[in-house]
């Protein structure tokens, strides 16, 4: 078993408030890379935003997850490592925005391989919200969601749909299906 796992979903479902819990009870976390650009692009007047310069941002995407991907897994390690979202988020961005997947793009996929359970949490109206970093409508998330799915299923991965519970049964859920 690989021990990289992907908690992934769209915008405002409670990816990173899962993550935390996880961290909270001594798991190795990898935060979400998206937010951390958005930040360093606001600060810095990038222009890798995805209201600015999408196919920027989503080449940034990119090489964030993998820089995250190889500084933190470890093939001699079974110990749980726990991302907010993977390499093929940055795909399903692409996709979203009909940008090509390129071959070198394709290549990273088969490259950086994570467990092959990928933790999908479903678009939930009653926790969804907006902020300076997520402008997302509530009908972009649904199809972000949607498309996620779509993506890591192209990919050969096996989703597995988090129920729409507290993040502390959440984490119990993901524990207990990666220890059966």
């Amino acid at each position: 078993m690989i021990p990289s796992i992907i908690i992934t979903g769209g915008p405002g479902a409670g990816k990173t408030t899962l993550i935390n819990e996880l961290s909270l009870r001594g798991y190795k976390t990898v935060p979400e890379t998206a937010r951390e650009i958005i930040r360093h692009q606001m600060e810095t007047g990038g222009e890798g935003l995805p209201w600015k310069n999408r196919e920027l941002y989503t080449q940034l995407m990119l090489e964030c997850s993998i820089r995250s991907y190889t500084e933190t897994y470890n093939k001699e390690s079974e110990e749980a490592i726990f991302f907010d979202r993977g390499i093929l988020d940055t795909f399903c961005y692409a996709k979203m925005i009909a940008m090509t997947i390129s071959g070198e793009m394709n290549a990273s996929a088969y490259q950086y391989k994570y467990n092959r359970q990928v933790f999908l949490l479903p678009a939930w109206k009653e926790i969804y919200g907006t902020d300076t970093e997520r402008k997302q409508s509530w009908e972009e998330a649904v199809f972000t969601y949607e498309m996620m799915k779509k993506t890591y299923m192209e990919y050969d991965y096996d989703i597995i749909e988090v129920p729409k519970v507290t993040a502390e049964k959440r984490a119990d859920f993901i524990l207990d299906t990666i220890t059966r």
